[in-house]
């Protein structure tokens, strides 16, 4: 490579590309000149590209999306992008299939399936030994269960921890869903199968191989993994630990999201999602439920602490900021992983749209009360007045105030739900309801999660 020494205007050149009037050359070595144009071939060339990208986007997105998705694997970010634009466009993503998966990220039945290479502690020896295994002498041959796969893959380049981050990512769901099970199971087969790799290894082979394969209860077995041991059952994980597993072996939520089970309570306390805070105006308060993915704690120059955080919601991800006043107050909260319910506003600094925390809450623990309002009541400035005396009555120290009141009002069939403003939120909801109810107004404590 060329280092350059100096750079310095040598008048005009006659050159074959785009020139430029000013600091067109470089001085090189030995008194040579170089030119630094970007030329008009160049030009042509991403020009065509960019057709070209735009025309198989268009056209063939499926197939578009999957190969821009195996051409950044290696980049988590990236592929965090790619992934939601591929929700947003309609195009499923299906966690790794032990059954039909392949190297790269596949389109397969209008969806795009993962790739083997996007699960940690899987190697390309261990892909490339399942690969082979499940096309047998030039045919297909898809693995029946985990006995059948321990059995046919090689164990010293498929080992237990392979097999671990294989189970918990959802690559053996389809052959059996229950995750536990199958590592519980793990511990029995992966040695009954390495005995039975040995015993090939030594020409002994098996008893059982020889008689043609028995089961436990002498009935003829057709396939040898069904006398693989089982361990006794046991319940699947529960549903966030079988996420966090999975978001730590491919870096996102594939099979499903820990916040889609509350979207519709949530949408109650949230009118906008993250994806939309850049159409919102400065100050504008706002509430979030979200996902809690980082937290980069930071000291100020006075030494106090803060933290700017990643979330994320079902739309997209973003970042937010705690200030130290705010931080003192809710760092117990802020975990990685978390379900959070945020409330702050908008700040919008070099570009960019920040979510500027004022207060938080897990949601496992929010409540709402609940006013059952009629539609003469809800139309009767008295009876408004009445209400919203009542609540504020109760709202006490806005900051400790974090209960919302939910307003619901029953026309015929139809019901509505109408969200009161923050300045109407309660401190303590057993006492707000009895005054509420007191008040002739029906009312009832309900959880966000589980009510």
């Amino acid at each position: 490579m060329v280092k350059i020494l100096t750079r310095t205007f040598v008048g005009r050149e006659n050159v074959y590309d785009i020139g430029l009037e000013r600091d067109h050359n470089f001085v090189i070595k030995n008194g040579l000149i170089a030119a630094n144009c970007f030329n008009k071939s160049h030009s042509t060339a991403y020009g065509y590209v960019t057709y070209q990208t735009a025309y198989l986007k268009a056209n063939y997105p499926l197939e578009y999306m999957a190969a821009l998705l195996t051409a950044n694997s290696g980049d988590t970010e990236k592929v965090r992008k790619y992934l939601d634009n591929c929700i947003s466009m309609g195009i499923p993503i299906d966690p790794p299939d032990i059954n039909r998966s392949g190297l790269d990220f596949t389109p397969a039945a209008g969806k795009i399936l993962f790739g083997f290479s996007a699960v940690r502690n899987v190697g390309q020896n261990a892909i490339a030994c399942i690969l082979e295994a499940r096309e047998e002498a030039g045919e297909f041959k898809e693995f029946k269960d985990l006995g059948d796969f321990c059995d046919r893959v090689d164990l010293r380049a498929v080992n237990r921890r392979t097999m671990e981050s294989l189970i918990h990512c959802g690559a053996f769901d389809k052959i059996e869903p229950n995750r536990n099970q199958l590592i519980q199971d793990l511990e029995l087969v992966y040695d009954w199968a390495q005995s039975r790799a040995k015993d090939r290894a030594s020409g002994q082979g098996n008893l059982f191989d020889l008689l043609g394969g028995f089961s436990a209860n002498h009935q003829k077995a057709n396939n040898a993994f069904e006398t693989a041991p089982k361990a006794p059952d046991v319940k699947d994980f529960p549903p966030q630990e079988k996420l966090r597993l999975e978001k730590e072996l491919l870096g996102f939520y594939v099979s499903d999201h820990p916040l889609k089970s509350i979207q519709q309570s949530s949408s109650v306390l949230t009118p906008i999602n993250l994806s939309q805070l850049g159409l919102q105006k400065d100050d504008t308060i706002l509430c979030a439920v979200v996902m809690l993915n980082n937290v980069k704690k930071v000291v100020t120059k006075k030494g106090d602490p803060m933290a700017i955080l990643q979330i994320e919601d079902l739309t997209t991800q973003s970042e937010a900021v705690v200030f130290p006043k705010t931080y003192e107050r809710i760092s117990s909260l802020l975990e990685v992983d978390a379900r959070l319910i945020i409330w702050g506003k908008v700040d919008r600094r070099d570009e960019q749209t920040q979510f500027i925390v004022e207060d938080a809450e897990q949601v496992e623990t929010v409540k709402m009360v609940m006013v059952e309002l009629n539609p003469q009541q809800a139309a009767a400035f008295e009876e408004n007045h009445r209400l919203s005396t009542i609540l504020k009555e109760h709202s006490g120290d806005k900051e400790k105030a974090k209960i919302p009141v939910i307003g619901i009002v029953q026309a015929g069939d139809d019901r509505y739900l109408v969200r009161f403003g923050r300045q109407f939120w309660v401190q303590d909801s057993s006492t707000a309801v009895q005054a509420l109810q007191n008040a002739r107004f029906p009312a009832h404590v309900k959880r966000l999660i589980g009510g």
